[in-house]
Protein backbone atom coordinates (compact mmCIF):
# COMPACT_ATOMS: atom_id res chain seq x y z
CA UNK A 1 0.00 0.00 0.00
CA UNK A 2 2.30 2.79 -1.50
CA UNK A 3 5.55 3.71 0.41
CA UNK A 4 6.28 2.04 3.29
CA UNK A 5 2.51 0.93 3.92
CA UNK A 6 1.35 -2.60 4.12
CA UNK A 7 0.72 -5.55 2.04
CA UNK A 8 -2.73 -5.82 1.40
CA UNK A 9 -5.13 -7.91 -0.31
CA UNK A 10 -6.02 -7.05 -3.77
CA UNK A 11 -9.36 -6.96 -3.56
CA UNK A 12 -11.70 -5.41 -1.07
CA UNK A 13 -15.38 -5.68 -0.12
CA UNK A 14 -17.35 -2.23 0.31
CA UNK A 15 -19.54 -1.58 2.42
CA UNK A 16 -21.44 1.12 0.87
CA UNK A 17 -24.39 -1.16 -0.80
CA UNK A 18 -25.09 -2.50 2.73
CA UNK A 19 -25.25 0.83 4.09
CA UNK A 20 -28.20 1.27 2.13
CA UNK A 21 -27.17 2.87 -1.44
CA UNK A 22 -29.53 1.42 -3.96
CA UNK A 23 -32.19 0.72 -1.13
CA UNK A 24 -32.70 -0.36 2.28
CA UNK A 25 -30.91 -3.45 3.54
CA UNK A 26 -32.65 -6.03 6.29
CA UNK A 27 -29.76 -6.30 9.45
CA UNK A 28 -30.12 -9.80 8.84
CA UNK A 29 -29.21 -10.06 5.31
CA UNK A 30 -26.88 -7.63 5.63
CA UNK A 31 -24.76 -9.24 8.67
CA UNK A 32 -25.06 -12.74 6.40
CA UNK A 33 -23.56 -10.79 3.55
CA UNK A 34 -20.88 -9.96 5.76
CA UNK A 35 -20.09 -13.17 6.74
CA UNK A 36 -19.99 -14.76 3.47
CA UNK A 37 -17.51 -11.79 2.73
CA UNK A 38 -15.00 -13.14 5.57
CA UNK A 39 -15.61 -17.07 4.84
CA UNK A 40 -14.76 -16.61 1.13
CA UNK A 41 -11.40 -14.80 2.49
CA UNK A 42 -12.04 -11.01 1.87
CA UNK A 43 -9.90 -9.79 4.70
CA UNK A 44 -10.01 -6.14 3.43
CA UNK A 45 -12.91 -4.20 4.53
CA UNK A 46 -13.94 -0.62 3.70
CA UNK A 47 -16.83 1.67 5.19
CA UNK A 48 -17.02 5.08 6.17
CA UNK A 49 -19.10 7.06 8.63
CA UNK A 50 -21.50 8.44 5.90
CA UNK A 51 -22.44 4.76 5.23
CA UNK A 52 -25.45 5.19 7.10
CA UNK A 53 -25.75 1.97 9.35
CA UNK A 54 -22.63 0.37 7.88
CA UNK A 55 -20.26 0.55 10.21
CA UNK A 56 -22.56 -0.89 12.82
CA UNK A 57 -23.22 -3.86 10.94
CA UNK A 58 -19.64 -4.73 10.85
CA UNK A 59 -19.46 -4.36 14.03
CA UNK A 60 -22.30 -7.12 14.69
CA UNK A 61 -20.60 -8.80 11.82
CA UNK A 62 -16.81 -9.15 13.19
CA UNK A 63 -17.47 -9.87 16.63
CA UNK A 64 -14.65 -13.21 17.33
CA UNK A 65 -12.77 -12.30 13.79
CA UNK A 66 -11.06 -8.69 14.54
CA UNK A 67 -7.95 -10.24 14.29
CA UNK A 68 -8.04 -11.63 10.53
CA UNK A 69 -9.29 -8.65 9.35
CA UNK A 70 -7.62 -4.92 7.74
CA UNK A 71 -10.52 -2.32 7.92
CA UNK A 72 -10.51 1.46 6.56
CA UNK A 73 -13.07 4.04 7.02
CA UNK A 74 -13.40 7.13 6.39
CA UNK A 75 -14.29 10.62 8.31
CA UNK A 76 -17.07 12.08 6.35
CA UNK A 77 -18.07 15.51 4.58
CA UNK A 78 -16.34 18.79 4.48
CA UNK A 79 -15.93 19.39 8.39
CA UNK A 80 -11.97 17.99 9.57
CA UNK A 81 -11.92 20.37 12.68
CA UNK A 82 -10.30 18.40 15.51
CA UNK A 83 -13.67 18.23 17.76
CA UNK A 84 -15.20 17.10 14.35
CA UNK A 85 -12.53 14.11 13.48
CA UNK A 86 -12.51 13.26 17.38
CA UNK A 87 -16.47 12.25 17.45
CA UNK A 88 -16.10 11.09 14.07
CA UNK A 89 -13.21 8.51 15.39
CA UNK A 90 -14.67 7.28 18.28
CA UNK A 91 -17.80 6.46 17.11
CA UNK A 92 -16.37 4.43 14.47
CA UNK A 93 -14.37 2.55 17.10
CA UNK A 94 -17.62 2.29 19.38
CA UNK A 95 -19.88 1.03 15.84
CA UNK A 96 -17.16 -1.33 15.04
CA UNK A 97 -16.19 -2.63 18.42
CA UNK A 98 -12.84 -2.33 18.31
CA UNK A 99 -9.74 -0.37 19.20
CA UNK A 100 -8.27 0.37 16.45
CA UNK A 101 -8.70 1.29 12.73
CA UNK A 102 -5.91 -0.22 10.04
CA UNK A 103 -6.61 2.73 7.37
CA UNK A 104 -8.26 5.93 8.20
CA UNK A 105 -9.04 8.11 5.43
CA UNK A 106 -10.14 11.85 4.44
CA UNK A 107 -13.41 11.04 2.62
CA UNK A 108 -12.97 14.36 0.61
CA UNK A 109 -10.75 17.38 0.65
CA UNK A 110 -12.01 20.39 3.29
CA UNK A 111 -11.39 23.78 3.82
CA UNK A 112 -9.28 23.32 6.73
CA UNK A 113 -5.24 23.70 6.26
CA UNK A 114 -4.07 19.98 5.33
CA UNK A 115 -1.40 20.20 7.80
CA UNK A 116 -3.72 21.03 11.01
CA UNK A 117 -5.76 18.42 9.87
CA UNK A 118 -2.91 15.67 9.81
CA UNK A 119 -1.65 16.69 13.01
CA UNK A 120 -4.66 15.38 14.66
CA UNK A 121 -4.28 11.94 12.33
CA UNK A 122 -0.76 11.61 13.14
CA UNK A 123 -1.62 12.15 16.89
CA UNK A 124 -4.16 9.36 16.81
CA UNK A 125 -1.63 6.94 14.95
CA UNK A 126 0.67 7.34 17.80
CA UNK A 127 -1.78 6.82 20.36
CA UNK A 128 -2.45 3.78 18.44
CA UNK A 129 -6.07 4.73 17.15
CA UNK A 130 -5.48 4.03 13.32
CA UNK A 131 -2.49 2.65 11.95
CA UNK A 132 -2.75 4.07 8.26
CA UNK A 133 -3.52 7.35 6.60
CA UNK A 134 -5.82 7.58 3.63
CA UNK A 135 -7.53 9.95 1.16
CA UNK A 136 -10.59 9.88 -1.01
CA UNK A 137 -11.85 11.56 -3.74
CA UNK A 138 -9.34 14.42 -3.85
CA UNK A 139 -7.88 16.62 -6.85
CA UNK A 140 -4.31 16.14 -8.51
CA UNK A 141 -3.68 19.11 -6.70
CA UNK A 142 -5.08 18.35 -3.34
CA UNK A 143 -3.23 14.80 -3.69
CA UNK A 144 0.35 17.28 -4.31
CA UNK A 145 -0.46 18.88 -1.19
CA UNK A 146 -1.35 16.61 1.41
CA UNK A 147 1.68 14.40 0.56
CA UNK A 148 3.80 17.15 1.81
CA UNK A 149 2.38 17.47 4.69
CA UNK A 150 2.22 13.67 5.95
CA UNK A 151 2.71 10.33 5.39
CA UNK A 152 -0.40 9.23 3.28
CA UNK A 153 -0.23 5.22 2.28
CA UNK A 154 -3.68 5.14 0.12
CA UNK A 155 -5.39 6.76 -2.15
CA UNK A 156 -9.64 5.77 -3.10
CA UNK A 157 -10.53 7.59 -6.92
CA UNK A 158 -13.72 6.66 -9.04
CA UNK A 159 -12.19 3.99 -11.53
CA UNK A 160 -13.05 1.49 -13.84
CA UNK A 161 -13.60 0.11 -17.62
CA UNK A 162 -16.59 2.86 -18.02
CA UNK A 163 -14.90 5.58 -15.92
CA UNK A 164 -11.37 6.16 -16.72
CA UNK A 165 -11.02 9.96 -15.88
CA UNK A 166 -8.99 9.16 -13.36
CA UNK A 167 -6.04 7.90 -15.69
CA UNK A 168 -5.55 11.46 -16.67
CA UNK A 169 -3.98 12.74 -13.76
CA UNK A 170 -5.35 11.27 -10.64
CA UNK A 171 -3.07 7.85 -10.95
CA UNK A 172 -0.46 9.69 -12.54
CA UNK A 173 -0.59 11.69 -9.20
CA UNK A 174 -0.56 9.09 -6.87
CA UNK A 175 2.44 7.25 -8.63
CA UNK A 176 4.29 10.15 -8.25
CA UNK A 177 4.06 10.91 -4.66
CA UNK A 178 4.10 7.25 -3.78
CA UNK A 179 0.57 6.13 -2.58
CA UNK A 180 -1.40 3.26 -3.65
CA UNK A 181 -4.36 3.19 -5.34
CA UNK A 182 -7.73 1.73 -3.92
CA UNK A 183 -10.27 1.81 -7.10
CA UNK A 184 -13.59 2.75 -6.04
CA UNK A 185 -16.61 1.64 -7.59
CA UNK A 186 -15.40 -0.74 -10.14
CA UNK A 187 -18.60 -1.89 -11.04
CA UNK A 188 -19.66 1.45 -12.33
CA UNK A 189 -22.84 1.36 -9.75
CA UNK A 190 -23.73 -1.59 -11.67
CA UNK A 191 -23.52 -0.84 -14.99
CA UNK A 192 -20.87 -2.69 -15.14
CA UNK A 193 -22.95 -6.02 -13.08
CA UNK A 194 -24.58 -7.29 -15.96
CA UNK A 195 -27.87 -7.56 -14.33
CA UNK A 196 -30.03 -4.22 -15.12
CA UNK A 197 -31.39 -3.78 -18.55
CA UNK A 198 -33.27 -0.47 -20.45
CA UNK A 199 -36.30 -1.31 -19.14
CA UNK A 200 -35.30 -1.45 -15.22
CA UNK A 201 -37.29 0.48 -13.05
CA UNK A 202 -35.02 2.43 -9.96
CA UNK A 203 -36.10 2.35 -6.70
CA UNK A 204 -36.38 5.82 -5.56
CA UNK A 205 -34.27 5.02 -2.59
CA UNK A 206 -31.88 4.14 -4.90
CA UNK A 207 -29.04 6.44 -5.33
CA UNK A 208 -29.44 5.84 -9.14
CA UNK A 209 -32.88 6.71 -9.49
CA UNK A 210 -32.14 10.24 -10.95
CA UNK A 211 -28.68 9.33 -12.97
CA UNK A 212 -29.28 9.76 -16.60
CA UNK A 213 -27.03 6.79 -17.23
CA UNK A 214 -29.47 4.50 -16.07
CA UNK A 215 -32.46 5.59 -18.63
CA UNK A 216 -33.08 6.37 -22.15
CA UNK A 217 -30.38 6.60 -24.88
CA UNK A 218 -27.23 6.50 -23.24
CA UNK A 219 -28.20 3.41 -21.01
CA UNK A 220 -29.13 1.46 -24.54
CA UNK A 221 -25.77 2.65 -25.32
CA UNK A 222 -23.97 1.44 -22.43
CA UNK A 223 -25.58 -1.99 -22.46
CA UNK A 224 -24.71 -2.63 -25.89
CA UNK A 225 -21.25 -2.23 -25.19
CA UNK A 226 -21.51 -4.46 -21.83
CA UNK A 227 -23.33 -6.84 -23.21
CA UNK A 228 -20.63 -7.30 -26.02
CA UNK A 229 -17.85 -7.42 -22.65
CA UNK A 230 -19.82 -9.86 -21.32
CA UNK A 231 -19.82 -12.50 -24.25
CA UNK A 232 -16.22 -11.29 -24.23
CA UNK A 233 -15.41 -12.63 -20.29
CA UNK A 234 -17.61 -16.19 -20.90
CA UNK A 235 -15.35 -16.73 -23.73
CA UNK A 236 -12.02 -16.67 -21.52
CA UNK A 237 -14.18 -18.61 -18.74
CA UNK A 238 -15.24 -15.78 -16.60
CA UNK A 239 -18.40 -13.13 -16.54
CA UNK A 240 -19.01 -9.31 -17.05
CA UNK A 241 -18.54 -9.13 -13.08
CA UNK A 242 -15.43 -10.74 -12.52
CA UNK A 243 -13.89 -8.98 -15.37
CA UNK A 244 -15.28 -5.23 -13.80
CA UNK A 245 -13.34 -6.17 -10.55
CA UNK A 246 -10.13 -7.18 -12.37
CA UNK A 247 -9.79 -4.61 -14.77
CA UNK A 248 -8.73 -2.17 -13.01
CA UNK A 249 -5.63 -4.25 -11.51
CA UNK A 250 -3.89 -3.92 -14.42
CA UNK A 251 -2.97 -0.37 -14.07
CA UNK A 252 0.11 -0.38 -12.10
CA UNK A 253 -1.06 2.28 -10.21
CA UNK A 254 -4.01 -0.16 -8.52
CA UNK A 255 -2.73 -2.11 -5.80
CA UNK A 256 -6.61 -2.96 -5.07
CA UNK A 257 -10.23 -3.23 -6.19
CA UNK A 258 -13.00 -2.28 -4.35
CA UNK A 259 -16.47 -3.83 -4.57
CA UNK A 260 -19.64 -3.85 -2.57
CA UNK A 261 -22.65 -6.61 -2.84
CA UNK A 262 -26.09 -7.00 -1.36
CA UNK A 263 -26.60 -10.70 -0.99
CA UNK A 264 -24.42 -13.50 0.23
CA UNK A 265 -24.70 -15.63 -2.71
CA UNK A 266 -22.76 -12.70 -4.91
CA UNK A 267 -19.99 -12.52 -2.33
CA UNK A 268 -18.45 -15.58 -3.50
CA UNK A 269 -18.32 -15.36 -7.05
CA UNK A 270 -17.17 -11.72 -7.19
CA UNK A 271 -13.85 -12.53 -4.78
CA UNK A 272 -12.71 -15.36 -7.73
CA UNK A 273 -11.87 -12.21 -9.42
CA UNK A 274 -8.72 -11.91 -7.10
CA UNK A 275 -6.54 -14.40 -9.80
CA UNK A 276 -7.64 -12.99 -12.90
CA UNK A 277 -4.33 -11.00 -14.43
CA UNK A 278 -5.38 -9.43 -17.95
CA UNK A 279 -3.00 -9.26 -20.28
CA UNK A 280 -2.01 -6.45 -22.83
CA UNK A 281 -3.77 -8.45 -25.76
CA UNK A 282 -6.75 -8.94 -22.84
CA UNK A 283 -6.60 -4.84 -22.46
CA UNK A 284 -6.36 -4.05 -26.24
CA UNK A 285 -9.65 -6.17 -26.88
CA UNK A 286 -11.29 -4.85 -24.61
CA UNK A 287 -10.48 -1.17 -25.63
CA UNK A 288 -11.67 -2.25 -29.28
CA UNK A 289 -15.66 -3.80 -27.86
CA UNK A 290 -15.87 -0.48 -25.78
CA UNK A 291 -14.74 2.18 -28.52
CA UNK A 292 -15.48 5.70 -27.42
CA UNK A 293 -17.42 4.74 -24.77
CA UNK A 294 -15.89 6.97 -22.00
CA UNK A 295 -18.12 8.40 -19.58
CA UNK A 296 -17.50 11.06 -17.18
CA UNK A 297 -19.08 12.09 -13.34
CA UNK A 298 -18.00 15.95 -14.50
CA UNK A 299 -20.64 16.10 -17.09
CA UNK A 300 -23.49 13.57 -16.30
CA UNK A 301 -26.68 13.18 -18.90
CA UNK A 302 -29.35 14.42 -17.63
Amino acid sequence: MGLNGPQVPVLCFGTWPLGGAYGTVDESRAIATMHACMDAGLTFIDTAEGYNNAEEIIGKSIKGRRHNLFIATKVSGLDHSSSHINKALNESLIKMGTDYIDLYQLHSASDRPIQDTMEDLLKYRDEGKIRYIGISNFSAEQIAEVSKAGPINSGQPRYSMLFREAEDDLLPAYQNNGIGVMAHSVLAKGLLGGRYKPTVQLNAEDERYKSGYFKGEMFERIHGVTEKLKDWAMAQGRDLVQLAIAWPLANPAVYTSIFGGRRPEDIVHCSKAWNWELTPQDLLEIDEIQGDLKLSMHSPPS
